[in-house]
């Protein structure tokens, strides 16, 4: 029998609980295909911009937090919640600590002779800082387009056709998103050289990469709502980008008994009562 993987740290972004479009039951079962030393939850977890206006938080978003639970509390698991901007309801309670459970606006860490930076990324995006309805706005935009992004991927599927992002594809042909994309990069990376750091791990853009640029390495873990990726930092200090398409064919449809264990979790009422 082949043992699952096991990794230093993983980092996952962006995966806006409480949308439609968040991919949490993709998101928990890939999480159940590895081990790891620490969970870097890197901003976006939950989304409290759509929990005010349309969202609906669901069965499956509250399983996440049921396994993260079941794991602080029978693992040695270290597990960083860093704010992002759509769970800017968070700094109500910055610095949060509990265990082995950190919720913090950054955080820095050493591996391997390298320091990281671990930053959400809205700090450097100038719509998101200086213009907040414009930012809401776009906010708005985006989850209309995945909506329609989910009846063309339905469409598709009846076709016969495997999945395509059509927000994703959009993103990448307007020459002004593909710009940002590259300034926000930069921006990160001269940040990570003033915070004296090797290496800065964002998200909030959903583009997974992982880049050399000059001195820094720019690592980005991307999202749960399109791309389905994490970022893994391996035994040796190597870092990998995970898509879960890759480890979807190892899934079986049927509820496992993890899935079980969990739904008898009990939760603390801020989060119980969403469900």
């Amino acid at each position: 029998m082949i043992s699952a993987p096991h990794y230093k740290t993983l980092v996952i972004s962006d995966v806006h609980l409480g949308t439609r479009g968040s991919r949490s039951r993709e998101l928990v079962r890939f999480l159940k295909t590895c081990t790891f030393d620490r969970l870097i939850m890197n901003g976006d977890i939950i989304d409290g911009w759509q929990l005010q206006r349309s969202g609906k938080w669901k069965k499956q978003h509250t399983r996440f937090f049921k396994l993260l639970m079941k794991w602080l509390r029978d693992t040695e698991l270290q597990v960083i919640y860093v704010r992002g901007n759509h769970d800017d309801f968070l700094d109500q309670i910055l610095p949060f600590e509990i265990g082995n459970f950190h919720i913090v606006r950054d955080f820095e860490f050493e591996s391997f002779g390298k320091r990281y930076l671990v930053v959400h990324g809205d700090l450097f995006d100038p719509v998101t800082q200086n213009i907040k309805w414009l930012s809401h706005l776009g906010d708005w935009g985006y989850t209309l387009l995945l909506n329609i992004n989910r009846f063309y991927n339905h469409y598709r599927r009846k076709k016969g056709l495997p999945y395509y992002s059509l927000s994703r594809d959009i993103k990448m042909r307007v020459k002004s998103a593909v710009n940002f994309i590259g300034k926000f990069e930069t921006c990160l990376v001269d940040y990570a050289k003033i915070r004296n750091c090797n290496a800065v791990i964002c998200g909030h853009i959903h583009t997974p990469a992982i880049r050399q640029m000059g001195d820094i390495l720019y690592l980005n873990s991307g999202d749960w709502v399109e791309s389905l990726s994490a970022l893994a930092e391996d035994q040796e200090g190597n870092w990998h980008l995970l898509f879960w398409e890759d480890f979807q064919k190892k899934e079986l449809n049927k509820k496992s008994e993890l899935d079980e264990s969990l739904d008898s979790l009990i939760l603390p009422d801020w989060i119980a009562g969403q469900s």
